[in-house]
């Protein structure tokens, strides 16, 4: 199975049992973000020192495939994002050098956002010769819109990074013809077919649909944490109306209460039977936005607040990194268009999340990029020619471990005629000039290093904040564990994570057309990190500071210990089915609307509307981060408005 890595260990009682000695696939990679506000809270040391601390190495497998080098951030770019943060690049290096080079348009991060950004770009700019260069500090494109590879006994297996899932647009939407414009043919998806001498259990099309829907084929498992040191699993525990749960009387009222009225299929419990309202900017809605959802909750259902945060905060955590203690009331409502009618039959995913969307708009941009046809099957199968990146010659080059530490304009801003864009590669220190530049990176980094910002932008900045999170890829060659229990997927109450499940692939990214019991599949774990009833950004830090100083052996450790406890009632042997395991650490992963995030509060506007509404001088600033919702609509929706703001500086 491609490259293997073996860790020592403690030799801890049940290790051998659970497996930690196999030789399998594994990775541990840091996320460069996380290492330098960690490195704050932890007596500020640098990344060599934690590093050296936890005698963590850089190196080891990382999967099969184009990301292999790139499960988080490289060691270059943990050591530059802390040099940011510590006033490395307050003044440039001696050393600098000047690469001559003068674009129309940089762009600043190479994910979903900043992509689209070089397209629509590049799509105004049709026939006028205007360059466009994205800086990007991976190894490769696509932000979290990564995947994981395995090979498992001779099949290939994909598994999203972090960004995952994607709906059919509604016709004529700004998603669909983007989507046609990128040669995404979504409508000619087909999914794997079951093929097993069983009776079929079906299947979601997503990570993420069971989670919201839970169907009959789904179950809830409780441990020791309620009570039950044997375990215990119920399965379709909504059809059975939560008996046979070790629930009290009391608690499941209330669980129901809210289940029947959250609307079945709808992601984070939108309300029913309040009428209809203008989403955006109306008194109920600015209301919303001045509560948090456990207060809507509390208020509307009579539920406690340990019931929700027990057993409800996950659906919301799943979608914004903490739970409703945390959010505005309106984050329910943001992440939906008002005029969807879309239902849960809609959602879909990539093998490999939205990485496939990220590798379409490369391979559209730049033909030589992926090799094959600009095909769904060609995308995904096509090995990424990393040579035809950053040619000269093309109006849009990707410039791959270029990380980003000043932008700055000439002059006054608005008098300006250039924008500097210094970046580190290799180890050196670089710059160039831009006529005009888009800032689609993270917020908690792009105030760092936009150098000539307004003290009104740095307080917005100030009110963004973001929040950890863990995905674990887990490859078993079997789940014949889960199917034994009749159910495809379940959550848990207690432990590492809370839910997993198993799902049909889309068969163009595979070489199973078929899916049974024996096939063999990846587990996906998405593990955020909160801590309800802490203050916002005291629950980012705690997630990250956990993120940070968890070694992978311990992680390992936990999932399996997870996995036994659950399922070796079934016949589960984490020595024998496990093959692979890799895991994401997104020290920012979400970001986290608080009340006021959306309509402002004391008077003040709200944060993303001071960075969204113009453009800072030839500045303009996008990601999915400024519309509140981690989603890659808007991270399209936010380029495109970018795109369209700046375009003036250059025409």
């Amino acid at each position: 199975m491609g490259e293997f890595m073996s860790v020592k260990r403690d030799d801890r009682s049940g290790d051998r049992v659970l497996g930690l000695q196999q030789r399998i696939c594994r990775r541990d990679f840091l996320n460069a973000t996380l290492l330098a506000s960690g490195g704050t809270l932890l007596n500020s040391l640098t990344p060599a020192e934690l590093l050296a601390q936890r005698q963590q190495t850089w190196g080891g497998y990382t999967g099969e495939g184009d990301y292999r080098d790139s499960n988080g951030n490289t060691e270059e770019v943990v050591r530059a994002a802390h040099a940011v943060r510590d006033g490395a690049f307050d003044s440039l290096p001696a050393d600098t050098v000047d690469t001559g080079e003068v674009f129309d348009c940089v762009v600043v991060g190479g994910g979903i956002s900043g992509l689209a950004a070089a397209l629509y770009f590049n799509d105004q700019a049709a026939g006028s010769r205007r360059t466009c260069l994205v800086l990007e500090n991976h190894p490769i494109f696509g932000g979290e819109a990564k995947r994981n590879e395995f090979l498992v006994d001779g099949h290939r297996l994909l598994g999203p990074q972090g960004s995952n899932q994607w709906i059919a647009p509604l016709s004529g939407s700004a998603m669909d013809k983007l989507y046609d414009r990128i040669g995404f043919d979504w409508k000619a998806f087909k999914y794997q077919t079951w093929n097993s001498s069983l009776p079929e259990l079906p299947l979601s099309q997503t990570s993420y649909q069971h989670l919201y829907l839970m169907p009959s084929t789904f179950g809830f498992y409780f441990g020791a944490k309620l009570g039950q040191q044997a375990g215990l699993w119920v399965t379709d525990p909504w059809g059975k109306n939560l008996e046979g749960t070790p629930l009290s009387g009391s608690v499941r009222a209330e669980l129901l209460k809210w289940h029947g009225n959250s609307g079945a299929g709808s992601k984070f419990g939108e309300v029913k039977g309040e009428g209809p309202f203008n989403y955006w900017g109306d008194e109920k809605s600015r209301h919303l936005d001045s509560i948090t959802v456990e207060d809507q909750m509390v208020q509307q259902f009579g539920i406690s607040r340990e019931t929700i945060r027990m057993f409800l905060a996950t659906f919301f955590a799943q979608g914004f990194g903490v739970g409703p203690d945390a959010l505005s009331a309106f984050a329910a409502y943001a992440f939906l268009p008002p005029t969807s009618t879309r239902g849960p039959e809609s959602w879909q995913s990539w093998p490999d999340g939205n990485a496939g969307i990220a590798r379409h708009i490369i391979k559209t941009l730049l033909p030589d990029s992926i090799e094959g046809a600009p095909s769904l099957q060609g995308v995904s199968w096509g090995s990424v020619n990393f040579g035809a990146l950053d040619r000269p010659a093309s109006p849009v080059r990707v410039r791959l471990n270029a990380t980003v530490v000043r932008v700055e304009h000439d002059t006054a801003p608005e008098r300006s005629n250039y924008v500097w864009v210094t970046y580190t590669r290799g180890g050196k220190t670089y710059r160039l000039k831009a006529l005009t530049a888009v800032m689609a990176g993270g917020c908690w980094i792009t105030p760092h290093i936009v150098r000539d910002l307004p003290s009104t932008h740095h307080e917005a900045f100030s009110e963004f904040h973001r929040s950890a999170c863990l995905v674990a890829n887990v490859a078993v060659r079997n789940w014949k564990f889960l199917y034994k229990l009749g159910i495809t997927g379940g959550r848990w109450f207690g432990g590492l994570g809370d839910w997993t499940e198993v799902r049909k692939v889309a068969t163009f990214a595979t070489d199973q057309k078929t899916i049974g019991p024996d096939s063999p599949t990846v587990l996906t774990l998405y593990i955020p990190l909160y801590s309800p009833g802490l203050p916002l950004k005291t629950q980012g830090i705690k997630g990250r500071t956990e993120l940070l100083s968890t070694p992978f052996v311990d992680y390992e450790r936990k999932i399996r210990e997870q996995f036994t406890e659950m399922f070796s009632g079934t016949g589960f042997d984490a020595r024998r089915d496990i093959a692979g395991i890799v895991l994401n650490r997104w020290g920012h992963a979400f970001v986290n609307p608080q009340p006021g995030f959306f309509f402002g509060k004391d008077g003040k506007p709200a944060p993303r509307d001071v960075l969204r509404n113009k453009p800072f001088g030839r500045i303009a600033f996008a990601n999915t981060d400024l519309s509140g919702v981690m989603d890659h609509p808007n991270a399209v929706a936010e380029a495109h408005r970018a795109v369209y703001q700046i375009w003036g500086a250059v025409s």
